[in-house]
Parts: C-alpha cells; sequence; structure tokens
C-alpha cells in the first residue's frame, strides 16, 4: 500500500469513498458487464433486462478530518504532537513511519518536484498536500489544513 493510502486508510477506515485505496486518480466508474441475450429477430430492439442493470450503492459519507485527528490526538499517549502543521507528527499520530525515506515516498506519490531532502519546504508542501488529497478523496479538510 502507498504511503498516501496507509494515510487515508488511518484515518477514514472503511468509511472512504474509494475503500481506502489511493492510485492518485480518482476511483473509475463501475462498468456494467453485458448479459447473454436469447436470440431475437433483427428487426426485434433489445432492451435490457432490469437485472443488468447495477445496483444502486449509497456514497459514503464525508469525513471529518479534522475531527478524527483531534479525537486520535486526544487518545494519543506521550508528547503532544503538532500535527495541523507538521507532516512527521501527523504521520506519528497515524502510526506511520515519519522517517525522510517514507517522506520522500510520499513526495514522490504526491507530485513534489523540489528536493527531497527532508527541508521544512518539502514538509510543509507534504502535510498541505496530504490535506488537500484527503479531501478529494472524500475528506472534509478545513482551509486552514490545506493552504
Amino acid at each position: 500500500m502507498s504511503i498516501f493510502g496507509s494515510i487515508k486508510k488511518a484515518i477514514f477506515g472503511d468509511r472512504g469513498p474509494l475503500g481506502g485505496q489511493f492510485s492518485g486518480k480518482p476511483a473509475p466508474a463501475p462498468q456494467a458487464t453485458p448479459t447473454p441475450q436469447a436470440s431475437t429477430p433483427a428487426s426485434a430492439p433489445s432492451t435490457p433486462s432490469p437485472a443488468a442493470a447495477p445496483a444502486p450503492t449509497a456514497p459514503a459519507a464525508p469525513v471529518d478530518v479534522e475531527k478524527v485527528l483531534g479525537e486520535l490526538a486526544a487518545k494519543h499517549s506521550g508528547p503532544a504532537l503538532n500535527w495541523r502543521t507538521s507532516i512527521v507528527d501527523l504521520m506519528k499520530l497515524l502510526g506511520i513511519d515519519s522517517s525522510l525515506d517514507n517522506r520522500k515516498e510520499l513526495a514522490t506519490e504526491l507530485g513534489y518536484t523540489g528536493a527531497k531532502d527532508g527541508s521544512a519546504e518539502m514538509n510543509i508542501w507534504l502535510h498541505k498536500a496530504v490535506m488537500r488529497e484527503l479531501e478529494k478523496n472524500g475528506g472534509i479538510v478545513p482551509a486552514g489544513l490545506k493552504d
């Protein structure tokens, strides 16, 4: 699983609209599978049977990212974590390895084009990019966490 996929799964669990998967793209629309039809005369119009229509599924409710992270922070034992601005602390809060190697991998996943050296610039960009991606994937993220 990707680093962002791990972050998303830790926050959304199975409540997320993409079921915890991240490919960097929106999930593809489900496609109906063709059903075999009995042979009919060429002039007869074909109509799909009601059973061929995909069953509608209720969209997953949006996840309040700030609320989930706040609840995790309240339960966290140990030193206070500044998850609102620090990608390292956010990853620690979620139980994900926050090493430079993992942050480099996350930066690559999310399209960071700067030097992948663990600089403040990279880390700030990563935190904001993670929040924007969480929002794109069905999370409710306050503007202050992604701007």
